[in-house]
């Protein structure tokens, strides 16, 4: 591992390989990325379900999103790596009349940024969905160009392209520690050796709090468990058999019912869902709660009917990083200079992570990211005129 470095990423997910990846493009090479796992992506990146959407009710998200679903769409082209990626769609349900009015708002935002994204009804809604139950449901709201990716693919690409220009990669090294001389950052400290250095990115997504607790910096992050579960046909199989026809869709389409926030997605022959659950309480209890499950099923079954006798496969539990406001915390601290964070993405980050690397990558590096950062800052807290990013699932 190197002894000195122009910037030292902590954290090998999505964002970190993305800020590496950008930073080496733009000819900062001298960049140590340190990842606590024994692999990249083990974190919130590799357990997340893949969703990349437009459709945000912050035009500073939505912006996100159309550079990132971009570079997504050529990611083999630009990063040199080939990924799977689907852009079979994503479907809002809306069974409130103040979620119905609030999404048609956003609709026309979107499409003020030349999003397309189109007002459905519930027969509508359920030809784009076979075995769709539409009961109560309002209206919908869908956009095509949305989809699914891999996390891990993304992740690895970025974190390959970055290697290959001469960034170093250090794997199951825990950061102890960060020297600040005269309220500027001058060495991480690792459990494998220290690395002078006058740049830190925070990257460490649900961890971000921890590592700006070591300059002294509140970072206003905090974990939260989410659920994800498999469900194999009754009987084992796959959803794509002949018998199954019509009770699931058969492409990628992600559906969520924003109600409930019970969302689903084809996952090769299984179908992948989860919802949140509002009872959760803020930790790093990543432990599967099976109690949780029937709560899930109860709504599930209501609006897809299929999962009533489906068979729960396998499941696991990641963490969101939840900001105050649902928005992330992209750019340099206030009082800490050399210090940046990249982190708090509230369930949204993986899809993010491209055009987000790309953003600070530019900041650091003295170019103008054009991009107005100011709803990301982090001092935006103590002024407390956030706006809050409504669409969270």
């Amino acid at each position: 591992m190197k002894q000195t470095a122009d910037a030292v990423i902590i954290g090998g997910g999505c964002m970190g390989a993305s800020v590496a990846w950008h930073l080496a493009q733009r000819g900062m090479t001298n960049v140590v990325l340190i990842e606590r796992e024994p692999q990249l992506a083990a974190g919130s990146t590799g357990k997340n379900a893949g969703g990349v959407r437009h459709q945000f009710s912050h035009p500073a998200n939505i912006d996100l999103s159309i550079e990132s679903i971009a570079m997504m769409a050529r990611f083999e082209e630009v990063v040199g790596t080939p990924i799977d990626f689907h852009q079979d769609g994503y479907l809002f349900l809306l069974s409130k009349a103040a979620h119905v009015a609030t999404f048609l708002k956003n609709v026309q935002l979107q499409k003020s940024r030349g999003v397309d994204v189109q007002w459905r009804s519930p027969k509508e809604a359920q030809a784009l969905a076979p075995g769709l139950d539409v009961t109560g449901v309002k209206g919908a709201t869908y956009c095509a160009a949305d989809g699914v990716a891999d996390p891990n693919g993304v992740t690895v690409g970025f974190a390959k392209g970055a290697q290959a220009k001469g960034v170093e990669i250090v794997r199951n090294t825990e950061v102890t520690g960060i020297r600040v001389d005269h309220n500027r950052v001058t060495e991480v400290r690792t459990a494998r050796g220290n690395i002078a250095t006058p740049l830190v990115v925070n990257a460490a997504g649900p961890w971000a709090k921890s590592i700006g607790r070591m300059l002294g910096v509140d970072v206003p992050v905090e974990p939260e468990r989410r659920h994800i579960f498999i469900a194999s046909p009754p009987g084992g199989g796959s959803w794509d058999d002949t018998g199954n026809a019509g009770r699931v869709p058969t492409n990628k389409l992600l559906v969520i019912d924003f109600d409930s926030t019970f969302y689903f997605h084809r996952e090769g022959g299984g179908l992948l869902f989860g919802k949140g659950d509002p009872d959760e309480q803020p930790g790093f209890d990543i432990t599967v709660r099976w109690d949780f499950l029937p709560k899930v099923i109860e709504v599930a079954m209501q609006r897809l009917p299929a999962l009533a006798d489906a068979a729960v496969s396998h499941a696991w539990a990641g963490l969101y990083e939840m900001t105050p406001d649902h928005n992330p915390i992209i750019g340099p601290a206030a009082d800490v200079a050399g210090f940046y964070t990249i982190a708090g993405f509230s369930g949204h980050g993986f899809q993010h992570a491209p055009a987000a690397g790309r953003i600070l990558a530019d900041v650091i590096t003295g170019r103008d990211p054009k991009f107005d950062l100011s709803p990301f800052a982090l001092d935006r807290f103590s002024r407390r005129t956030t706006v809050a990013e409504a669409n969270v699932v």
